[in-house]
């Protein structure tokens, strides 16, 4: 019955989801990176205005004038989202969107004031988007995400979204990839603005305010992030949603929004993947046995000069979290830390690997210089690996998808070879898989590689990082306190990895609190507390220190 309503209107609705499927995308292009960003209308407007000015009123060489128009559009688009992204990619949640949303909302008061745009009663075009337009640029944007996902550089933007921290000691540059996030979502939005404005014959200011950029968030997030898919599933469920209301006799203007603010809250409580995540995965990547890893750059020499520390130091407020820290390591050993809860172990390792800048004294690790946070994911490339003290995984990604983010510094950008389907694309992703699927062989955990990371036990969890960290074949790997949660039997097992580690080369760091395993693990181990370096030696040595039995034990008239 719904047959004849649906039809006579078929033409604009089918390009209407079309339109607004790439508008869905501008936000997912910044979702998938982690960023919540309500600046896309604003920058639609820009890209869509500037589109008036050059788009010649004659076809050229018998093509649509808009082959002029949108390049102009999306270029537009993402020279506005980058200069857009200079001051605000320092945000994050809220204070990310609302800085955009204000953004948005200047570009539609200042064009509303420009003359050359019509002002507030905007300005007509003549209506040069078909079906066909529509649905050609959408399959092009939509292709190019689909081609992005199992891409070194989509396996980047999972991690910086599930957990920046993780994403930065894995040698993600963090600030680079959400700026490209954030042009790639220009350059689609300013597509969409002038693909809309030329469908629908007039382009107004108002037509990009703060509902269209909260309409197409919402379309956005119930399509979902985890699958490109998700944005053509949320366009076409509200662009569909008020024809079948048409169709069937319902005239009530509340219906939709009511539907749609409904069908959010739904998704943000039960379903936090969107629509999306209700279709099956056609690309999941399996463990690869049958490709030769990449080429890795060979280890240090041993006794070559890995870490230097000297005064090192580091205060909060009047709290002295490490004090004067003097530490040398020289490839090949295997150096254990150890101290009583706070005596600032966490904190040192935080400096070693580039994520806490100190604030006295100086060091180097294998070539880099201890300083600015934000350039931590230097230190991952230059061959520091790590774990945390809290496991930090990327709970919604695979056990294998973990490991192969790992291999970031180690593989090569596939990106563009994937777009125009080179065959070596697919052939250095298949040398990742390898690498990472050796290292789930060396944990143990081949057989847990299609678990999401958020369904292991604790223990595994743990095993997980250090694939995860050896994947990115480390000159030192940094293991802070990996045998917690571990019964006796899975520390003596990760002892005995460490021990093979060390054989194959590679320096070691252990942070532990199992006394017992750093003796029975490491060659050297230092003792802290309260900050300080309390003892350096052997472990025989380290074992009969009285200071360090104090340390852990007490003195004999000390309170208890």
């Amino acid at each position: 019955m719904f047959a004849a309503p649906l039809f006579s209107n078929y033409t604009a609705t089918v390009t209407l989801i079309a339109l607004t499927a790439i508008f869905a995308y501008s936000y997912y292009a910044v979702l998938i990176a982690g960023q919540l960003s309500l600046g896309q209308a604003g920058i639609a407007s820009l890209g869509g205005f500037s589109a008036t000015l050059v788009v010649p009123d004659e076809p050229i060489a018998g093509l649509s004038p808009l082959v002029v128009g949108v390049p102009v559009g999306m270029a537009v688009g993402a020279v506005a989202a980058f200069i857009l992204g200079l001051p605000v990619m320092r945000l994050r949640g809220v204070f990310l969107a609302i800085a955009t949303l204000g953004f948005g909302e200047v570009v539609r008061i200042v064009l509303i004031n420009m003359s050359w745009t019509g002002g507030a009663q905007g300005i007509r075009v003549p209506k040069l988007v078909t079906p066909s337009i529509a649905w050609i640029a959408l399959a092009v944007v939509a292709y190019g995400f689909w081609r992005l996902g199992p891409s070194r550089l989509g396996s980047a933007f999972a991690a910086i979204r599930e957990d920046e921290l993780a994403a930065r000691a894995m040698g993600i540059d963090v600030s680079r990839h959400r700026m490209i996030a954030f042009v790639t979502s220009g350059a689609v939005v300013g597509l969409y603005g002038v693909l809309v404005s030329y469908f629908s014959r007039l382009i107004t200011p108002d037509d990009f305010g703060f509902a269209t950029a909260v309409d197409g968030l919402v379309t956005a997030v119930v399509g979902g992030s985890l699958l490109f898919v998700g944005p053509l599933l949320g366009s076409a469920f509200f662009t569909l949603l008020p024809e079948i209301q048409r169709a069937a006799g319902i005239e009530a203007g509340w219906i939709r929004p009511f539907i749609s603010s409904t069908l959010l809250l739904v998704v943000i409580l039960f379903l936090p993947g969107g629509l999306s995540s209700l279709v099956p995965r056609l690309y999941k990547p399996k463990v690869a046995r049958d490709s030769a890893p990449p080429e890795l750059t060979p280890l240090p020499e041993p006794g070559a000069p890995i870490l230097q520390l000297s005064g090192l130091g580091k205060d909060y407020g009047g709290v002295h979290a490490v004090r004067d820290i003097d530490l040398e390591i020289r490839s090949g050993d295997v150096l254990g830390l150890i101290g009583p809860n706070g005596a600032g172990k966490t904190t040192l390792v935080n400096m070693i690997s580039g994520l806490v800048e100190p604030t006295s004294g100086s060091g180097t690790v294998l070539g880099c210089t201890l300083g600015n946070p934000a350039t931590a994911h230097r230190f991952a490339v230059a061959g520091v690996a790590r774990t945390f003290q809290q496991a930090k995984l990327f709970d919604r990604l695979t056990v294998l998808e973990n490991v192969v983010v790992g291999t970031h510094v180690v593989s090569k950008p596939t990106f563009l070879r994937r777009l125009l389907l080179l065959p070596s694309a697919r052939r250095d992703e298949r040398r990742a898989l390898a690498q990472a699927s050796a290292q789930l062989g060396r944990v143990g955990l081949v057989d847990k590689a299609g678990v999401r990371a958020k369904q292991l036990s604790f223990g595994d969890r743990r095993r997980l990082e250090i694939a995860r960290a050896l994947a990115a074949h480390p000159t030192l790997l940094i293991l802070d306190e990996p045998a917690a949660g571990m019964n006796h039997v899975e520390a003596v097992e990760l002892s005995d990895l460490i021990g093979s580690l060390a054989a194959d080369g590679i320096t070691i760091l252990l942070i532990e609190h199992n006394v017992g395993m750093v003796l029975r693990t490491c060659s050297r181990i230092v003792v802290l507390d309260f900050g300080a370096v309390i003892a350096h030696g052997t472990p025989d040595e380290i074992a009969a220190d009285p200071a360090v039995i104090e340390a852990y034990l007490g003195s004999e008239g000390s309170p208890t």
